[in-house]
Order: structure tokens, then sequence, then C-alpha cells
């Protein structure tokens, strides 16, 4: 049974490279996704809700998302707020659903994008060192204090370590395949 340390460990770590995975899904490439939209909020009912709570988002075709509004006076909030979001994408709306086209990303702009989603997995990396820092230096403080014996305190740093590689190979993982599907034409 692992130390509840490094049970601690694994948690946060595993949560950083879930956050990593979920920030994936928001990065734009040349095909429609359904979790692009996640991140867009519309000010409708006098609050903040999410697209997907507000109608159903489907993706007909690769390049493609439909948004079907359940109640039809909010097109245009919904409308308004995919406009406003960060993923540079003109919806178009014909009164009964809106529909996102995705043109293809022009080579500067998936190099860009590239970039960016290295700049993730550099933070996710560094997420998941500073638990380990965290998590070896309680480690060393319950040795100190002679709540862990040296042996003991030696193989949990090594278990968190390991743990520490696996994540960062994990993120490297996915780094590596959103960099494919970015680049892919």
């Amino acid at each position: 049974m692992p130390h509840p340390l490094a049970r601690e460990a694994k948690d946060k770590m595993d949560k950083s490279l879930d956050s990593f995975k979920q920030e994936l899904t928001h990065i734009r490439t040349g095909r429609a996704s359904v979790g692009l939209l996640d991140g867009i909020e519309v000010d409708v009912y006098g609050t903040k809700m999410k697209i997907n709570q507000l109608g159903n988002v489907t993706t007909p075709e690769p390049r493609l998302l439909v948004v079907a509004p359940w109640d039809k006076s909010q097109m245009r909030a919904i409308e308004k707020a995919i406009l406003a979001s960060p993923l540079d994408i003109t919806p178009s709306n014909d009164g009964n659903v809106i529909r996102i086209p995705f043109p293809p990303l022009t080579e500067e702009r998936r190099r860009d994008l590239v970039k960016l989603v290295g700049k993730l997995a550099e933070e996710a990396k560094v997420a998941v060192r500073n638990i380990r820092r965290h998590a070896v230096d309680s480690a060393k403080k319950l040795q100190k204090d002679g709540e862990l014996p040296e042996d003991d305190a030696h193989k949990l740093t090594d278990a968190i370590q390991k743990l520490t590689d696996g994540h960062c190979a994990k993120i490297d993982d996915a780094l590596k395949a959103k960099e494919v599907e970015v680049m892919e034409v």
C-alpha cells in the first residue's frame, strides 16, 4: 500500500495532467470539435451559461460545428459570445441553428499553435515538478522529525520520482499527439 504522501502527490499530478489535456481540447486545429466551445460563456437569463447548456452542439462535417439552441430567442446571444471568443471564428445564423465553419489553418498559424501547445506542456510539467518538490520536502521533514525511517524516506522519494517521470511522459505523449493534429493539413 503506497504511503499517503505518494497517493496525494499522484492525485495532484493526475489533476495537472487532466487539466493540461482539457486545455488541449480548447486549441483549435483545422478540424471542428465540440470541445472548442466549452470555454465560451453566454450572457442569458441574467447569468452566464456554457453553450452546451443552451442547446445541442454537433459536428456533422469535419470542418463544421452546428449549435441548435433549445430556446431560439437566445440565438443572437450565443452568436455574439462566439464572435467575442478568442477562437477567431465567424458563425452564421439561419434562424434555426448556428453554423460555425472552420477554414483550414495557415502554415504560420499552425506553427504558432504548436508553440502554444509546447508552452502549455512545459507549464504542466512545471506543475508536476512542483508537486514532486513539495512531496519530497514533506518526506524529508517526516524523516527529520523521526516519523519516517531513512530507508522508507528514500523509497518514498524514489516512488514520487517515478510518478513524476510517468506523468511527464504522459504530458509529452499528449503534446506530440496534439502537434501532429495541429500540423495535419
